[in-house]
């Protein structure tokens, strides 16, 4: 690249930076203009300047009737042919050359006379110099016959070529003073611009609302290229009601400006169309954490020729700096939020131990906090062998056994991955939930205790693109407060249960029997007590040892559990005592049971071991419903009657 070139010089310009201007005290606003000198510095970025001057010197002066058949031609100030009119052409004749040398080397005029063509000609070469300095800057060269440079020719060239210098000057003046009004429109326009910014940058800054600011932003791009069709294409984690703001394409043509400026971070660009009168233009919206979108911006006919890429890249990368402050300021009042309601969340968990009560607590705070249409809580039950729906707001669903690793829910409990769908309706899975619902956006989350996936929690909603990363996010962090919500909640059932239970044959407490009996008569209308004794039993642990005899005291256990209805209660009341309650059945109806009973005990333990029962009932009609201890006394003395009659007998109390 020349030094002109590196300019930003053309032929045409010289460099004005360089060009004199003269301090003018008069009080004429313009005098200083005649008083304006070329620098000679801007010599060699004069040619083309000399040249156009020439020309139009020539189409005034160089007509004139009796100087039709000379011939001009001018040089720059080395020398150097530049242009010629009347016939002469570049040098046509090495007398030129040697004139316009001999004139640069004595800095005067110089002639030269030859004969072409019979006619004796002379090549005249006069200097042209600055207004002030007398620097020669280019050579004004004229052939004209011998007669007529003898006869005034000489005078009248001289005069012409002092007219030549003004013309220079005159366009010289015009450059300058074109060169400075642009600079003064280019000067406004700057000023103008950086007005329009600033403004546009402050109205961004005085938000802290994310909307706002990508309002702002769109209405300002709008407003300098109304006739632009212009789309925000937005990361999915924001939602806007805005209608030019989309969710970011999943996928994106290679060419695409859009997915090239989100990718690279950097503006795109892209002329199509016939004749390239379409100009596709991507401006990525980003801060200093990331790219958060797009600008995508078309715009069609010559209006795009107009188009400030600078001006569009300082917009969009002052909205991406407000977009990140706005999103950080959003991002702290959510994370203020979201502490606040994981501390509700595990206040409200603390304040039940009952397993049931967890989960309903869980459930309504998800569905509150995450604004979701549908929450679904399932919980691995070893008994039914699935996933049991515990908690859900679609009745169709409540109850319901998923098999481990069907739907959406299974495969989030059978590989422990949370999950996140923006649009059900193109994800190409299944799922119950969301077909009964007809949802479109689910978050779910491996529900974990004691570090064992022991269930799945899942939020859904109707509209699609609903829940954000955050809330994707903010669903683990808080499985992990429910589930170990529901470990103390299991805990403590584990613990009350040991508690209520035997732990030789893993039947209730007597404590818990006797409790549950006063429960029971306050709600039912009858019920017996069975109470079974083991014969002979101390001879049993004298002839086997007492390991053994502990085996048989489990095994009639496991009898009389497994002889049972689920609700009945079986405990063990002391020693090698043990009782049944059989709510709302009577006595002829538990002799039924206590009866099966005596026969399995006698044909399935091993050693084989008998046992007798006594029956004591109570209903409605008596006046004083019986406690539990009265009851046994009632059934104790039914088997000691059973025991007095030769033991492995059942024999029922009859009410005095």
């Amino acid at each position: 690249m020349s030094e002109q070139e590196a300019n930003g010089c053309t032929d045409n310009q010289i460099r004005l930076r360089n060009a004199q201007m003269p301090k003018c005290g008069s009080k004429d606003p313009a005098e200083w203009l005649g008083k304006l000198e070329i620098n000679r510095h801007d010599f060699p970025y004069a040619s083309g300047l000399i040249a156009d001057s020439f020309y139009e010197w020539c189409n005034k002066d160089a007509e004139l009737p009796f100087a039709q058949s000379w011939r001009w031609c001018v040089f720059d100030y080395t020398g150097a042919w530049l242009a010629g009119s009347g016939g002469a052409s570049e040098p046509d004749n090495p007398l030129w050359e040697q004139a316009a040398a001999a004139s640069l080397k004595s800095a005067r005029e110089c002639t030269l006379q030859i004969e072409e063509n019979g006619v004796e000609t002379a090549f005249f070469i006069i200097p042209v110099s600055t207004r002030f300095g007398g620097e020669i800057f280019a050579l004004v060269g004229c052939a004209m016959p011998a007669e007529d440079f003898a006869d005034g020719g000489r005078n009248a060239a001289e005069a012409m070529a002092s007219h030549f210098s003004t013309c220079f000057y005159r366009r010289f003046e015009h450059i300058f003073v074109t060169d400075l009004a642009s600079v003064h429109i280019q000067e406004e326009h700057e000023s103008s611009r950086r007005s329009r910014l600033f403004q546009i940058v402050q109205r961004m800054y005085d938000s802290i609302d994310v909307d706002a600011v990508l309002t702002e932003v769109i209405a300002s791009i709008s407003a300098m290229y109304p006739g632009a069709e212009l789309t925000l294409y937005m990361s999915q984690d924001h939602r806007s009601a805005h209608p030019r703001v989309k969710p970011l394409p999943l996928r994106w043509d290679q060419e695409d400006v859009s997915g090239k400026a989100f990718k690279s971070g950097r503006v795109a660009r892209k002329t199509t169309g016939e004749d390239n009168k379409l100009v596709e233009i991507g401006l990525p919206l980003g801060g200093k954490q990331g790219v958060y979108g797009v600008f995508h911006l078309v715009m069609r006919g010559p209006a795009h020729q107009d188009m400030d890429m600078s001006y569009l890249s300082m917009v969009a990368n002052n909205a991406g700096i407000a977009f990140e402050n706005a999103k950080l300021y959003e991002r702290s009042n959510q994370l203020i939020r979201e502490l606040r309601m994981s501390n509700g969340l595990t206040e409200r968990l603390n304040q039940s131990l009952q397993l049931g009560e967890t989960f309903e607590a869980a459930y309504e705070e998800l569905l509150e906090m995450f604004e979701a249409d549908y929450c679904c809580i399932l919980h691995y039950c070893e008994e039914k062998g699935g996933l049991e729906v515990v908690m859900c707001n679609h009745p169709g669903l409540s109850n319901e056994i998923i098999e481990v690793g069907r739907g959406i829910g299974g495969q989030v409990y059978a590989l422990g991955e949370p999950v996140i769908l923006t649009d059900y309706s193109q994800s190409g899975t299944s799922s119950r939930l969301m077909d009964l619902t007809e949802s479109q956006s689910l978050i779910a989350t491996p529900l974990s205790v004691g570090g064992e996936v022991r269930g799945a929690i899942m939020l859904a909603h109707r509209r699609p693109y609903f829940f954000s990363y955050d809330s994707f996010r903010l669903l683990q962090a808080l499985a992990g407060q429910v589930g170990l919500a529901v470990g103390n909640a299991l805990l403590h059932a584990e613990v009350h249960r040991l508690a209520n239970r035997d732990s030789l044959t893993g039947l209730h407490a007597r404590h818990y029997l006797d409790q549950s009996i006063k429960e029971k008569q306050s709600g039912d209308i009858c019920g017996t007590l069975v109470v079974v004794d083991i014969d002979n039993f101390k001879s049993v642990n004298d002839t086997y040892g007492h390991q053994k005899g502990d085996y048989i005291l489990r095994q009639v256990s496991d009898i009389l559990r497994a002889s049972i209805r689920q609700g009945d209660l079986a405990a063990r009341w002391g020693g090698e005592e043990l009782a049944l309650y059989l709510p709302q059945l009577n006595a002829q109806q538990a002799y039924v049971v206590a009866e099966r009973i005596r026969k399995r005990v006698q044909e399935e333990t091993n050693p084989s071991v008998t046992v007798s029962c006594g029956i004591a009932e109570w209903d409605w009609t008596d006046n004083d419903p019986a406690s539990a201890d009265s009851l046994f006394y009632r059934a104790d003395m039914a088997l000691y009657e059973a025991k007095n009659n030769g033991r492995n007998k059942v024999v029922v109390d009859l009410k005095t």
